[in-house]
Order: C-alpha cells, then structure tokens, then sequence
C-alpha cells in the first residue's frame, strides 16, 4: 500500500505540466546528444547542468529534466552506431556488431526501430526495478555506519572505471587527482588551509560542478579543434522506415533477458552499461548458439545489447538514490546535481523528500513511453542532427557552458578554472587515463574522509574497525576482486572490438 501511495505522490507530480514538459525536453535533447558521435550522455548532462540553474529549477525538476537526458541519451547512442559504424557513446559499441549490417543489408529503418522498442523495454523494466528494490536496499543502508561507509567508498573508486579503463594503475592515478582536488580548501576540523596555495579563491574548495564541466563539456570542445572540424556524414542511407512485427516478437525473450543481466550490471557500482551491454550481447549469442548468424546483421544482435545497455542505465540510479555511490559516469554527474541542490542521497532520501524520489520514478516511466513514441516515428529527424557540423555546434556548447558557470558564481576564477580543467580533461584522455574517477573523487572524497575520522574517534585509532562487519569486510572483498577481476576480463572485453575494426 506505500508502494501505491507513493507512486500516486509520484504520478501528481509528473502529470504537472511544467515537470511533463521538462521530461519531454529532456527525451528529444537527450536523443539527440546521444545520436552524435562522440558526446554520450555524461557529456550530455554535464553541459545542461548549468542550465538547470539558469531556469532556476527546484530539485525535483532539476532531476527529472537531467534524467530525461540521461535516458534519451542512452536510446539515441544506437543512432549513429547502425547508421555510421560509430558508437554515440561506448556502451552502444555492441549495438554496431549487427546494428551496421542490417543497415548494409537495406534493413537501416528495422534495426533503428528494433533497437528502440528494446531499449524500451530496458529502461521501463529497469525503472520498475528501480521502484522496487530501490526502498529495499535503502533500509539496509540504515546499518551502514563509517566502517561500511568507508569500505562502501573504497568500492565505488576500485570499481568505477574499472572496465571502461585499459589500464587499473591510470585509473587508480585518476581516483587519487580527484581525492587530492577534493582536499583543496579549509579543513572542516583544523581550520587550517590545505593546497590553497595562498590564492583566497580556493579556501572554500573546487565546486565540483566547474570541475564536471570542464573536464567533459570543455574537453570535448578541445577535442572539436583539435580534429579541425571535421563534418561527418552518414555512412547509410536510412529508406523507408517501417515496424517490423515479426522481429519484435521474435526477440520478446531476448529484450527480457537483456534488461535483467543489464539491470544487474547497472545495480552493481561501476559495472555500468558497458558491461550490460556486452553481457547481454554475449550471453544471448551463447543461447542462439553459432547457427544464429551473430555479427552478420540479425535482430537478436540488436536488440539483446540495447535491453541491456538501457536497462543497466535504470540500474545505475539504484546505488545513487539510496547509498549515495553512482552506478556509472553519468549518474556521477547526477549526484552532483543533487549535491548542488543540497539533496544529500541516501536512505534517508526516500523518507526525508519522498517527492524527490517518487516524481522521479514516475516522470521516467513516463519518459519512457515518450521516448518510444518519439524513437519510432520521428527517427528521421534524429538522423538529419547527424549532419550537424561541428562548427556549428562548438560554439553552442562553449556558450552554454561559460554562461551557465557564470551564471552559478559570477566569478571570473571559476571560468579560469574550468578552462583549466578542460586542458587537464583534454590531456588525460589523450594518454587514455579515465576522467570519471576523478569525478568521483571530488564528490566522495571529503566524505570518505570523514567516515574514516569517525571511523578512528569511535575505535580509538584501532583500525581492525574497519573490519568489524560483516557488511564492510563483504565490501572490502567485494572491491579488491572489483579492483583485480577487470585486469583478467579485458583480453575478453577486446574481442568485440577486434571485430569492428
């Protein structure tokens, strides 16, 4: 009966016509950010975040407007990677595999709608997850004390970035420029300054969000000049878009299939839809057996990996909302958001500001159905965005992301600052070192601290605390085969891509 009561708390919320027409905005633009090579939906919530602020939004529909992005971020990747051979952000990597082979093959308009009717059912299914476990796993983290929160930390930085990386020491490096930039400013026990170089800007810290868009919006722009603007053009012509009913149903089982292994991957911290995509790709390849004609263009191909990538972007909200830890990148940035708008995630989140939560669940469901409705027929129109030239585009998100930084602190700092963190963003990708952990870093970093300072008043300096639960030793196992398990996955994780090349 909560369950239903909450959900009609949601549902009032999400029927309001300003938070509908938020949801709306939110599915087309995210679409097309996630149809343009390159972008992904990190990238894509990072340059609106400022937007958020400049409309002056409360925090409900902050979150659903990004969110709305995230997801039709997540349903517009599968665009150019049938259309192009370009993935729109790495977990639609898979989708290219039988994706762009139906598209050679004349069957561009099928697989775009087979893909979209799969990644609805991944996302809604994956929202009903959300629904359902969420309130679950939020009354265990009730037990949770700074032991667990410590061990719980630690498994979010051995974690996140873990399978996305090439490399475990770069991301390691990565965790510990975020926690070093998150030591930046006044100690909160001392009051003595730390890294401040004497410059009274950084007392109060790095705001993360300057931080966020610098490293992903402002980067990415660097990107855009570095390739001297170079147009793209679509690769396969679309034809005639029909639905093509006999595939659809066929595939039924392997979008279910799909959505439960991705949602799993997107529960579990760091795994994200990466992983989802390619389990649920792989996974279903092993039941259709080599008779299937996998990675020669059928249905399966495309439909299992998008089940799985959206589905395990529903996921990756579950350990943001009730421990406070992101599932992905993305939900990273999101967790940002509600730290800026002074929502503190956690268990406490779902009894504290219900509305938070369940106008959140109830405007994804409804995204949902929008995002079908607007992935079938007007997929035309999301394909002409692929046209764009980058010259064209550069400017508006450079625009948007010095306005809305601006907008935020009115210092001219700030804007230095997230200049400079582009060029770090812009350097480090260039030697393949992953910028999420860092990210990750200056959102957790100050509270890990501060669980382990707890940690050592209330034992007394007794470190074995930290092992004291069974809780945290299962966490401190779990990150050390999260930290170790990727280095022996990824001769596995590069087979895919041997083929697309």
């Amino acid at each position: 009966m909560d369950l239903f009561a909450n959900l009609a708390i949601g549902f009032g919320i999400a029927f309001s016509p300003f938070t509908l027409m938020l949801a709306i905005f939110g599915c087309f633009i995210g679409t097309i950010i996630g149809a343009l090579p390159g972008l992904g939906p990190s990238n894509g919530v990072a340059i609106l975040i400022p937007l958020t602020f400049s409309m002056g939004l409360d925090a409900t529909s902050a979150l659903v407007l990004m969110t709305a992005v995230y997801y039709g971020a997540m349903y517009g990747g599968r665009i150019s990677s049938i259309l192009l051979n370009i993935p729109g952000d790495e977990p639609a990597l898979m989708t290219t595999l039988d994706g762009y082979p139906m598209a050679k093959a004349g069957r561009a308009g099928d697989a775009l709608v087979i893909s979209g009717v799969a990644s609805f059912t991944g996302a809604f299914l994956s929202t009903i997850g959300l629904m359902l476990l969420a309130p679950l796993l939020a009354r265990i983290a009730f037990q949770f004390g700074p032991a667990e929160y410590f061990a719980l930390y630690l498994l979010a930085f051995a974690t996140l970035g873990g399978i996305a990386s090439n490399n475990q020491a770069k991301a390691a490096i990565a965790s510990c420029i975020g926690l070093g930039i998150a030591m930046i400013g006044v100690d909160n026990n001392s009051g003595l300054p730390r890294l401040t170089f004497g410059n009274l800007h950084l007392f109060d810290g790095i705001d993360f969000l300057v931080a966020i868009v610098g490293l992903f919006a402002i980067a990415e722009v660097f990107f855009f000049i570095e390739s001297h603007g170079k147009n793209t053009s679509i690769g396969v012509k679309l034809g005639k878009v029909r639905v093509p009913w006999k595939d659809i149903w066929d595939t039924k089982w392997t979008q279910l299939r799909g959505s439960l292994i991705g949602f799993v991957a997107g529960v579990l911290p760091g795994a994200g839809a990466s992983l989802g995509s390619f389990l649920a790709y792989m996974s279903e390849k092993s039941v259709a057996g080599e008779k299937a004609g996998f990675g020669t263009g059928v249905a399966r191909g495309v439909a299992a990996p998008e089940a799985g990538n959206n589905s395990a972007a529903g996921g990756a909200l579950v350990p943001m909302l009730t421990l406070g830890v992101p599932g992905s990148g993305t939900t990273a940035v999101l967790l940002a958001l509600l730290m800026t708008l002074n929502i503190t995630p956690g268990p406490t989140l779902f009894t504290e500001r219900p509305e938070v939560v369940w106008g959140l669940i109830a405007s994804l469901l409804i995204a949902n159905f929008v995002l079908l409705l607007m992935n079938v027929p007007m997929v035309k129109i999301f394909v002409k965005i692929l046209s764009v030239p980058p010259w064209v585009l550069l400017p508006g998100v450079t625009m948007v992301s010095f306005v809305g930084i601006y907008s935020l602190s009115g210092s001219y700092f700030d804007l230095l600052l997230m200049v400079a963190f582009g060029m770090l963003g812009w350097v480090l990708r260039k030697l393949d070192v992953p910028t999420v952990p860092i990210i990750l870093g200056i959102l957790l970093g100050g509270h890990m601290e501060d669980s382990l300072r707890r940690a050592m008043v209330l034992s007394g300096g007794d470190w074995t605390y930290l092992f004291s639960s069974g809780i945290s030793i299962t966490l401190w196992v779990v990150a050390v085969a999260g930290f170790v398990a990727p280095m022996f996955l990824r001769n596995v994780l590069r087979k895919p891509q041997r083929i697309t090349d």
